[in-house]
């Protein structure tokens, strides 16, 4: 499996709870960077799973809307899923590609247990886009292919 993660762009600091938290200004610019990125760069994923906090939502839509594929809310990817839950939920899944699209400093966790790293080994930074290739649903199952930083997107 392809399994694209793309942590949330640039978020406010002000708002009634962390659950509440929209996209800045810089929030929204970053995600039609990802989404224009995408597009020329030819990402396929099948669907985008996105977590249900506002801030990954509106991440994933502009991708969504640029590569013309559904967004399904996947309660299991708000703040402080682990990676064996996440690795669970994608056992079931039939898609040969998708992207999932959350948090920090769960995505870091995630990949440093796909790739077999240290915890510490992996950063995910905000609106950064990473590949992995999955062989296993298993710690060291997967093979990171690439990642992307927001900052490199604006340049292509």
């Amino acid at each position: 499996m392809k399994l694209y993660l793309l942590r949330h762009a640039d978020a406010a600091t002000e708002a009634a709870t962390d659950d509440e938290r929209t996209l800045s200004t810089k929030g929204l610019k970053q995600g039609k960077c990802v989404a224009r990125f995408c597009r020329q760069q030819g990402v396929d994923p099948v669907v985008i799973l996105s977590s249900p906090l506002p801030r990954a939502q509106q991440t994933a839509k502009p991708v969504a809307d640029k590569l013309g594929i559904k967004i399904e809310t996947a309660p299991w990817l708000a703040c402080g899923c682990e990676p064996e839950q996440v690795l669970r939920q994608l056992a079931e899944r039939k898609e040969v590609s998708l992207m999932l699209v959350g948090h920090e400093p769960d995505f870091s966790s995630l990949v440093a247990a796909l790739v077999g790293a240290g915890s510490e080994a992996i950063r995910v930074r905000k609106a950064s886009l990473v590949l992995l290739e999955v062989t296993e649903f298993r710690p060291g199952g997967a093979r990171l292919e690439w990642s992307v930083p927001v900052k490199m997107m604006e340049r292509t």
